[in-house]
């Protein structure tokens, strides 16, 4: 139907549905440091107002067989300043499968160490977040007074065993 440089809308008959463009893949990070955990915060346009998320990133944007680990340490450092010693993938998942064929590796980060501001590139004016886990739904409750989208990925915060 119609494709531009990072997304392309498709029918398969009366079903329409969005895909990533040219293969494209993302990585979101789960990124743990001494019980706390980073999140950051940036506008986005399809909402109108700021999200709240993990880091996340394009996988292959750039170049096409990138591996989703390098992506996600790369993308880590650019939106919160750190780095982790240790990343492991705890597997693919699909966000809206009835509307997105996009899937995104979810990455666990930790031994992190601080190395810079963050903040991300080209503009992307983002805010991290270190926020104590015990404390996470305090943090998104006011977030959300402060009209902030939460992405659906943070609610693992609640119920995930990951986080030990």
């Amino acid at each position: 139907m119609w494709e531009g440089r990072f997304i392309t809308a498709k029918r398969d008959g009366k079903w329409e549905y969005v895909s990533r463009s040219r293969g494209i893949r993302a990585a979101a990070l789960l990124a743990l440091i001494d019980g706390d955990v980073i999140l950051v915060e940036q506008y986005r346009v399809p909402l109108g107002r700021n999200c709240i998320e993990f880091p996340a990133g394009l996988i292959g944007d750039h170049d096409a067989g990138e591996d989703p680990i390098e992506a996600a340490s790369r993308e880590l450092e650019e939106e919160t300043g750190y780095r982790a010693n240790k990343l492991e993938i705890v597997g693919e998942f699909y966000s809206s499968p009835g509307m997105v064929s996009e899937s995104f590796f979810l990455i666990k980060a930790t031994e992190l160490e601080k190395v810079g501001d963050g903040g991300g590139v080209d503009g992307e004016d983002i805010t991290v977040h270190r926020v104590p886990i015990g404390s996470i739904d305090t943090f998104l409750a006011e977030k959300r007074k402060e009209g902030c989208g939460v992405d659906v990925r943070v609610m693992t915060l609640a119920v995930s065993p990951l986080l030990t």
